[in-house]
């Protein structure tokens, strides 16, 4: 089954032509710089933006087809929304607020999560008594996305739900909605310009540019293309989708099998087998034409070159090293291109410290 977009509309200096489908489960993140019709898409989906041409469908239940001439009603769509601003009721505590999505839920609704589970699910147990002007920012949130939840929705739609809140607030809620995601059957349409936020929790990445799809897909697929937007980020990285296959005690060391590797990184506390992501920086990626002896590099990747971009912003080159399937991607100088001789098809070690790798559960 899947949720699929196909969204024009003319704004005064925006024309958007927004097409994109994705499996009805799992998190898709809309990526886009402020202004590229990401809020334009939620807004459509919940049926709050009049497009001039739309379709909107989850599997076989369409919400807006203007060909068709269909339109559900907004209070009709079971859309759960959550904004960059809580929105809660301030003279209601954190439990009437959370009452308040569930009175809202269709009378035929059925969910296999109540309102004891949306609280266990989000840590909402020690907050149920106190007000909205008491909780921080990160709170606030975890409050409306459980009221968003308790409406019974067909779709959660978050609309930079974490763009106020500083770094340590950020940290503190994104494990949260990766326990949503593996908790809930549920399609989560997610929009952020944070690339480490879509690096995490994307299971389809949508990148927008000025109203239109550039790219969609897995962000495997994507992020680690020196040809696209991300690569020009300070924050560029790949991703690789792997399993935890070993534990070494006497070397504090774990084993990820990713892309047709095994990568060491700091012993994980998680059971072989567990699904994990790991985010690899651009910057952290040493390039070698030949093994290299006597260092303290754990991880020597045999690859092949795929791509090579220039940055001259950041007089850079971005190199693409193809793995099995997925690949890395390694910001050097021009001037080490040239010394390794690099070249498309050429095969290459990428070296990455165990130390530089971001592990997150999936």
């Amino acid at each position: 089954m899947t949720f699929s977009v196909a969204l024009r509309h003319d704004f005064p200096g925006l024309a958007l032509n927004i097409d994109f489908s994705a499996p009805a489960s799992g998190i898709t993140v809309l990526f886009g710089r402020s202004g590229c019709g990401k809020t334009s898409v939620v807004l459509a989906v919940a049926g709050l933006l009049a497009a001039d041409r739309c379709r909107v469908a989850i599997g076989d239940r369409v919400l807006t087809d203007t060909a068709e001439k269909i339109f559900v009603a907004p209070e009709n769509r079971r859309v759960g929304l959550v904004f960059q601003d809580a929105r809660l009721f301030p003279h209601m505590n954190v439990a009437t607020n959370l009452r308040y999505g569930e009175r809202r839920a269709p009378a035929d609704a059925t969910s296999a999560i109540g309102f004891d589970e949306i609280v266990e699910l989000l840590g909402l147990s020690k907050l149920l008594g106190r007000r909205p002007h008491s909780l921080s920012g990160g709170e606030r949130q975890r409050v409306a996305i459980g009221r968003a939840l308790l409406s019974r929705p067909r779709l959660l739609a978050m609309d930079e739900p974490l763009a106020s809140l500083d770094a340590e607030r950020r940290a503190e809620i994104l494990p949260y909605l990766l326990r949503l995601r593996r908790t809930l059957d549920l399609p989560i349409l997610y929009v952020t310009h944070a690339l480490d936020e879509a690096a995490r929790l994307a299971d389809t990445l949508v990148l927008i540019r000025a109203g239109r799809v550039l790219e969609a897909g897995r962000p495997a697929d994507l992020l680690w293309r020196a040809d696209l937007p991300f690569a020009r980020r300070d924050e560029a990285a790949a991703v690789l989708d792997g399993t935890v296959a070993s534990h070494h005690p006497a070397r504090q060391l774990s084993g990820i099998e990713a892309g047709g590797h095994v990568f060491l990184v700091p012993s994980l506390d998680a059971p072989l087998g567990t699904k994990v992501r790991l985010r690899i920086p651009a910057r952290e990626v040493i390039l070698a034409a030949t093994e290299p002896t006597g260092i303290s590099v754990h991880n020597v990747i045999e690859g092949v070159v795929r791509s090579i971009v220039e940055d001259p912003a950041r007089h850079a080159a971005m190199v693409e090293v193809a793995l099995d399937g997925e690949g890395l991607l390694a910001r050097i100088t021009p001037d080490a291109v040239a010394r390794l001789g690099l070249v498309p098809g050429r095969p290459v070690l990428a070296l990455v410290k165990s130390m530089a790798i971001e592990v997150f559960s999936r």
